[in-house]
């Protein structure tokens, strides 16, 4: 099999390129359009030819605050097409279309034991990188795949399912982790602040799992759009104070769950105001460490929970992947903005500044493949 794995990139050779544009972070805010080389890869990995990368949240904020070093090239929300497979390949060959997680535990540590994943050392190494430290590299045409993910991470798209809805295979994970996480019962009321595409996805998977969906947003275009989910219980932030609303639904008590599906830690005491005593909150989008202030007699006095969820859980893997290939929702629709890599500097300043009328923000290296479903 070693031999077939070097027979299938000398195959491959003449149709890799040596350099590729990419989208290099260079600092704080500095992300620039460059050429750089494509990525070598070794025994057991695979180089993916990248068609579709969406533009998470997670990357936007380490571009804004400078948490990473740079150089790096971000983008982990990544579908495409195998390019080429190291010496020991044996579950994957060039031209397959897949999507790959750029995260996967070891299985044997503390924290993997206790289901922690995200607290995994090996976790916590990304296993994909288009140059530089490993970073995800999804805003590349090309990304070297490491051993472990393309053992664990890397998944087969089927023929009738686009690149757009298989590069949410990752999102969606987090999303189940964090409705797990909150451990919603069918019957139980669940207000969802925020209804960008990770708020449009939680919403709907509360609502999955029995629970009544109370959704609200600044935005009355992104209640539009949640509404056409099936979201219609809907709550106009702009206009209408969301706790006081939601009392109103609940004969006064608050709503048994809350989840706060946007960065603004202001909105912490909303999300703890919003639910009953006894009740619980789930952060989701709050990713970078800082100071916050919430009211801690809620914690103690009115025994209210505040939980967190981070990233990705290898147990909800297959379901994950089952979700979206079995196009259980629509998701490409979430995809409101189309970029080519050339137009990437663009993509990420419009997805750092929302504009009520945009959602999901993809970045498309492989938009001129001819004969390639989207």
């Amino acid at each position: 099999m070693a031999i077939a794995g070097q027979l299938a990139i000398e195959e491959n050779k003449q149709a890799i390129p040596a350099t590729m544009l990419a989208a290099v972070y260079r600092g704080v805010n500095d992300v620039r359009l460059e050429t750089v080389p494509v990525p070598p890869i070794g025994p057991g990995e695979l180089l993916l030819r990248v068609h579709t990368c969406g533009i998470c949240g997670t990357d936007l904020k380490k571009i804004a605050t400078g948490s990473h070093s740079a150089p790096r090239i971000f983008g982990h929300e990544t579908a495409g097409v195998i390019a080429a497979v190291g010496a020991g390949v044996r579950d994957f060959q060039p031209g397959d279309r897949v999507v790959v997680f750029h995260h996967s535990p070891c299985g044997d540590c503390y924290y993997c034991r206790h289901k922690t994943f995200a607290q995994c050392e090996t976790y916590k190494k990304v296993g994909c990188t288009a140059g530089f430290e490993p970073s995800g590299g999804g805003f590349a045409e090309y990304v070297r795949v490491m051993d472990w993910i393309a053992q664990r991470g890397t998944v087969r798209i089927p023929r009738d399912v686009s690149f757009e809805q298989a590069c949410f295979v990752e999102p969606i994970n987090t999303c189940m982790k964090g409705i797990e996480r909150l451990g919603l019962q069918a019957g139980e009321t669940v207000v969802v602040i925020g209804q960008g595409p990770i708020g449009i996805m939680l919403s709907v998977l509360a609502k999955r799992a029995g629970s009544m969906v109370v959704t609200s947003d600044l935005y009355p275009q992104r209640l539009t759009i949640s509404t056409s989910y099936g979201l219609g219980n809907s709550i106009d932030a702009s206009r209408t104070d969301v706790v006081k609303a939601v009392r109103e639904q609940t004969e006064g008590r608050g709503a048994d769950a809350a989840i706060l599906a946007v960065s603004g830690n202001g909105l912490i005491r909303t999300a703890m105001d919003a639910v009953r005593p006894g009740g619980r909150v789930l952060l989701f989008a709050q990713t970078v460490h800082g100071e916050s202030t919430f009211d801690p007699g809620a914690v103690c006095v009115d025994e209210k929970t505040l939980l967190g969820s981070y990233s990705a859980s290898v147990d909800l893997q297959e379901a994950s992947v089952q979700f979206v290939m079995n196009r259980e929702m629509d998701l490409e629709r979430l995809i409101t903005h189309r970029f080519s890599l050339s137009s990437s500097v663009e993509a990420l300043n419009l997805a750092a500044h929302p504009q009520p009328d945009s959602m999901k923000i993809a970045i498309q290296p492989g938009s001129s493949w001819e004969g390639i479903r989207a």
